[in-house]
């Protein structure tokens, strides 16, 4: 176990919180926050171990809290995103010791940002049934080369299920069907990576706790957002997810 000053403990468990509510309201972007703030207390390897559980059992949380049948419809409807996004996220997750993601990050972020705040100014971004099929296979590579390397598949997924024009509460289960299965290939990629091991692992599952308190108040809120305020909530997370990914490919 790895032993952190008090401060470092209080931080990362504030950030977690936060996480965890941004989670539960919108759902996505908690590996996001996690990785960006914990990173700025402790190195990225650490900071990307320390999100490997708490993503698996709030994306858990997420996929079956409508029950499992919907999961299992979701899974159905979207097995080309979810089959593309695990294999990338294996292998963009074995380069994580050896290369520097900064500047995929700032190649990501930059269309992020655009793309939410141009949908933010009232343009709605659409795919049409026809294309949905090889858009899922694009939009899978990119959002899982994004989570082996940064632990974060969210801005991608979400800027996707609101171009094909989702519903909030099918929306968050697909979500939680993508990041679930996502997250568990996460977790067994960097168990062979070496980044989650003997020494990382009880921190990682200790920051659950922080982050599945916090996903239940975020449930509270979103229950009470109506469509198009939940869709206004969401781009403005995206915002601040590419805002941020710029901020990591610049600064590190």
């Amino acid at each position: 176990m790895i032993e952190f000053a008090p401060v470092i403990w209080v931080s990362a468990v504030t950030v977690t919180l936060v996480a965890g509510l941004v989670k539960g309201a919108t759902g996505f972007a908690l590996p996001l926050i996690m990785v960006s703030g914990l990173s700025t207390i402790m190195p990225p390897q650490l900071a990307v171990a320390g999100i490997l559980v708490p993503v698996v059992v709030s994306n858990a949380l997420q996929t079956f809290r409508k029950g499992v049948r919907p999961a299992v419809e979701a899974v159905r409807a979207y097995w080309r995103y979810v089959l593309i996004l695990c294999v990338s996220i294996v292998l963009f997750a074995q380069a994580v010791p050896h290369i520097d993601p900064q500047t995929f990050m700032l190649v990501l972020g930059i269309p992020v940002l655009i793309l939410s705040l141009i949908q933010l100014f009232g343009v709605r971004l659409f795919v049409a049934p026809r294309h949905r099929g090889w858009a899922e296979w694009v939009g899978g590579v990119i959002s899982g080369a994004l989570g082996g390397l940064a632990g974060t598949w969210g801005p991608i997924t979400v800027l996707y299920l609101m171009a094909v024009d989702t519903p909030k509460e099918r929306q968050v289960i697909i979500q939680g069907v993508i990041y679930g299965t996502g997250s568990v290939m996460l977790f067994v990629a960097h168990l062979y990576s070496g980044i989650l091991n003997t020494a990382t692992a009880p921190f990682s599952a200790l920051l659950a706790v922080p982050a599945l308190f916090g996903m239940w108040v975020g449930f509270k809120i979103q229950d009470r957002l109506d469509q198009n305020l939940f869709r206004k909530a969401t781009l403005v997370v995206l915002v601040i997810a590419g805002l941020n990914l710029i901020r990591r490919g610049v600064f590190g």
